[in-house]
C-alpha cells in the first residue's frame, strides 16, 4: 500500500467527471486535491482511467506517492474541511 496525494488542474468541462471518479477511491480534501491509501495496482488503474478522461494538452494531474502515511506531517488546517478527511497522524 502507498499513500497518495493527487492534485489536478483540468478544464472546467471535465472537473466534475474527474472529481466524481476520484471520490470512488480517495478522500476529497480540497477543491482539486485528493488523498488516501491505495494499492499500487489500484493507483495504476486510476491513472489509466484519468488519462482517458483528461486531455493531456490542456489538463494537469500531479501525484505524490508516499510509501508510509506516517511520514506525513500536517500541522495546520484553517477553515472548512471539504468532503472528508483521511486519518493521518498529526505530529
Amino acid at each position: 500500500m502507498v499513500y497518495v496525494i493527487l492534485v489536478y488542474d483540468v478544464n472546467v468541462s471535465r472537473v466534475n467527471e474527474v472529481r466524481k471518479y476520484l471520490r470512488r477511491y480517495l478522500y476529497w480534501t480540497q477543491n482539486s486535491v485528493f488523498e488516501g491509501e491505495l494499492s499500487e495496482i489500484k493507483l495504476e488503474k486510476i491513472l489509466y482511467n484519468l488519462k482517458k478522461i483528461c486531455n493531456e494538452k490542456e489538463d494537469s494531474i500531479r501525484v505524490y506517492v508516499i510509501r508510509d502515511k506516517f511520514f506525513i506531517k500536517r500541522v495546520i488546517n484553517i477553515g472548512i474541511i471539504k468532503g472528508g478527511e483521511p486519518d493521518l497522524m498529526i505530529f
